[in-house]
């Protein structure tokens, strides 16, 4: 279980130093916040170590300055038990004058921003960690760099070494650093199974101290996770809850769990992309669901690789979870944004990867199969067709993202590439 994988986020992590005097990492509980500031930290203050807890907040009351000491970057681990550390790094920032002097991190849960009197903009740089992809777990090839898409023309080589059961093994452990390094497959997917446990359990009341039903919880987990991939309202997901026997909620409980599940990284759900087009179609705007890594999928409906392998509909859901949770790292550190296309003609798009200097790729995700790739192939021509590339740029290429197949390519007759997920890297 030693040692430390390198993230994508570490470059990121880098850059920010260089640009902001502090820097906060924020995301998802167990996703490695706190080990990706000690790779780049000089110094440390854990604040919630219990040697020096009492010690250190009585600190933060009569001098936090005195916390703030250490060579830098100084990495400041669970900030929000002292909420005042906030406004006490900005202004710290400010009197030296210098940048890559503070990184902190914390848990998922907010702290209390009562505590808080200043937004720390110009001075603070935000950057979120997700869980690992599978370029990061060790997974993927990496021999197709998104990246590069962006640059070179159509030509691709790439070999896929994921087999089916490997794949529902993946989605299933998903990218929790903790469950990566594990070497027993079973302790890996116990990974997932606790932390569902610990958000329907405690975090979901925690976020703002408004006590919620354990049940319910999980019941909309649940719901949500039949929904991935789509534009279920909350009325849709409460009919879903409602029919399996839950108790009786309203909309407004579902819009206070959907919402305190976002704020602590349990859900992330997709923007809708909105383009030029070349004729008045209107473009549907609600977001599309997803858990933030498809093992929280799995382990809601209490899913293991073989009720996968025997699922291949729900499979092909899970999987399009993963994919997303990929492409997103993978696009953040390109700067760019993932979106999701959907018109009322129901022409839809799964990913629009879309670059701050304009460019964009259309991506359709598809488990595998020669019909499914072809379905994907015809939806991303179609669209690609309806853009008004006299207003905005063309595509710079069109991707069937599979979760199967032996081999990266590019399909000659249209020149839409086909890679599996266990080749791609940013």
């Amino acid at each position: 279980m030693n040692g430390y994988k390198p993230r994508i986020a570490d470059q990121i992590l880098e850059d920010k130093l260089q640009a902001m005097g502090a820097v906060l990492i924020e995301g998802p509980k167990y996703c490695g916040k706190t080990t990706l500031g000690m790779q780049h930290a000089k110094s440390i203050l854990a604040m919630a170590d219990p040697e020096t807890k009492d010690q250190n907040l009585a600190l933060a009351q009569t001098n936090i300055s005195r916390l703030l000491k250490g060579d830098t970057p100084r990495l400041i681990d669970e900030w929000q038990i002292a909420p005042q550390l906030w406004d006490a790094v900005r202004n710290e920032v400010d009197k030296r004058g210098e940048e890559a002097q503070f990184i902190m991190t914390g848990s998922a849960v907010p702290p209390n921003t009562q505590q808080i009197y200043h937004t720390g903009t110009g001075r603070v740089g935000w950057l979120k960690l997700r869980t690992m992809s599978l370029w990061e777990s060790g997974d993927s090839s990496g021999s197709v760099s998104l990246g590069e898409l962006f640059k070179s023309g159509p030509e691709i080589d790439g070999e896929n070494k994921i087999d089916l059961d490997r794949l529902a093994f993946l989605a299933c452990r998903g990218g929790w650093p903790k469950a990566v390094l594990s070497k027993k497959p079973e302790a890996a997917l116990t990974q997932a199974e606790e932390y569902f446990e610990s958000v329907v359990r405690l975090d979901i009341s925690r976020v703002d101290n408004v006590e919620r039903d354990e049940e319910i919880a999980r019941r909309l987990m649940r719901s949500y996770a039949r929904n991935q991939g789509s534009q279920a309202t909350a009325g849709t997901i409460l009919a879903d809850i409602k029919a399996s026997g839950g108790a009786a909620i309203n909309e407004n409980t579902v819009y206070s769990y959907i919402k305190a599940l976002k704020r602590i990284f349990v859900i992330e759900d997709s923007l809708a992309w909105n383009p030029n087009l070349r004729s008045k179609t209107a473009v549907r705007t609600s977001d599309t669901r997803y858990f933030t890594d498809p093992s929280i999928s799995t382990a809601a409906l209490g899913l293991g690789p073989e009720d996968l392998i025997n699922d291949m509909k729900t499979f092909g859901f899970i999987f399009e979870a993963l994919c997303i949770r990929d492409l997103r790292i993978y696009t953040e550190s390109l700067k760019g944004t993932v979106y999701h296309y959907r018109d009322k003609n129901n022409l839809e798009c799964d990913a629009v990867i879309h670059l701050r200097n304009g460019k964009y790729g259309l991506v359709e995700i598809k488990i595998g199969g020669h019909d499914l790739i072809e379905e994907g192939a015809s939806t991303l021509i179609e669209l690609s067709q309806k853009i008004d590339t006299d207003r905005m740029n063309p595509p710079s290429f069109l991707m069937v993202m599979t979760g199967v197949g032996n081999y990266a390519y590019r399909r000659p007759q249209d020149n839409v590439l086909v890679v599996p997920a266990g080749c791609l890297k940013n």
